[in-house]
């Protein structure tokens, strides 16, 4: 089988021949529809407002608590979608562990499908860009593209942004009272955390990133192209294991500190 490149289309199909505004064939609702018919699953909405937690640290907590339950109609074949209260806000819906930019908007294609009206990704960041001691959060306007899911929902650019920024300035007034600082600025989502050489963590600094991470930029993109509300953080809590002690969260390995930054940001939404 000839393997090279058509004469007429570039060698590199991440960043061209793709049509952006075409419908996928493979769906979601058809996905879902699936899992739930095989697994025998009800079909019950989930949470009008779910976070995603790549480290898996609140889940964890909330599983270790008592404080979160099973969501018995979540579909998903890869995860499972915890259900808790957080005071205040209500109903949350949270996965944990979904790590990197393709399994991240993954989950998030299906939690829009299944009711969804909010994401709120609070990752763990490395610091690119000291703005003070860590841990702290960065409430991301724009992540740089150095991964690949993101090219597959908008045309090649520096940067995704985040398509909403009123969103992101009612968001940031809810935040003035967190436990732990809040700043706002952009990341670098790279797909490859064993790759940040010093050329590339140079570049990101030149760039103004203030953290390395790997959903935002992915999770934007679908944001921008879907019209679903996304809002991205990165928990700075390390310098890329360049120091004894590094990858500290504080209490409850961070899980309080977020939890926080989730009830700011659904108060943000809904105001």
């Amino acid at each position: 089988m000839d393997d090279k490149p058509h004469r007429a289309e570039p060698a590199w199909p991440i960043v061209a021949v793709k049509d952006h505004k075409a419908p996928s064939v493979f769906r979601p609702e058809s996905l879902l529809r699936e899992a739930r018919r095989q697994r025998q699953l009800p079909l019950l909405n989930v949470p009008e407002i779910c976070v995603l937690d790549p480290d898996g640290d609140v889940v964890r907590h909330l599983k270790r608590t008592g404080a979160g339950r099973i969501h018995e109609g979540w579909a998903c074949y890869h995860t499972e979608l915890l259900a808790f209260d957080l005071g205040g806000i209500g109903e949350i819906g949270i996965v944990g562990c979904a790590v990197g930019a393709p399994f991240a908007v993954l989950v998030a294609e299906q939690l829009f499908a299944s009711g969804c009206r909010l994401l709120i990704s609070v990752t763990s960041a490395g610091q690119i860009i000291p703005v003070g001691p860590t841990p702290y959060f960065v409430l991301i306007d724009r992540a740089l593209r150095d991964e690949g899911t993101s090219y597959h929902y908008q045309p090649g650019s520096t940067f995704a942004e985040a398509p909403d920024t009123s969103l992101l300035d009612r968001i940031e007034r809810a935040s003035q009272s967190l436990p732990e600082k809040l700043h706002r600025g952009s990341t670098w989502t790279t797909d490859a955390p064993y790759r940040e050489t010093e050329a590339a963590i140079a570049r990101a600094h030149d760039l103004g990133t203030l953290a390395v991470e790997m959903e935002a930029a992915a999770l934007y993109a679908f944001s921008a192209t879907s019209g679903h509300s996304i809002v991205c953080f990165a928990h700075v809590t390390n310098s890329m294991a360049q120091m004894e002690g590094d990858f500290e969260k504080g209490e409850a390995d961070g899980a309080k500190a977020t939890l926080a930054v989730v009830a700011a940001a659904a108060c943000g939404w809904r105001s």
